[in-house]
């Protein structure tokens, strides 16, 4: 019985730490973001070189979270800083959309 207790425990505190590391909203919102560069790309107002600069931020971003979800837990603090990353992110697509650098 005790075996039965502490195995029901176990699987519990598991499911507990594997979905406090789940990032749905940052994962949804790093697609959005990606979806953004990609119109500006087939639309041609990103140029090659604001790409890459966009396309390496995108890639900061997704180091953070890989290093935030390492040890199981995504703690409010790491969520706060990718956020605020994403915040910054944002800016920077819309302002590269928008400074009047077309590719034709």
């Amino acid at each position: 019985m005790l075996k039965v207790v502490f195995g029901i425990t176990a699987i519990t505190l598991a499911f507990a730490a594997s979905s406090y590391a789940d990032t749905p909203k940052i994962d949804n919102r790093e697609a959005r973001q990606e979806q953004r560069i990609d119109q500006g790309i087939r639309s041609g107002v990103l140029t090659p070189k604001e790409e890459a600069k966009l396309d390496a931020g995108q890639a900061k971003i997704e180091r953070m979270e890989d290093k935030a979800k390492a040890d199981g837990t995504v703690t409010k603090h790491e969520r706060r800083r990718i956020n605020r990353e994403q915040n910054e992110q944002s800016k920077k697509i819309h302002d590269m959309k928008h400074n009047g650098a077309h590719t034709h």
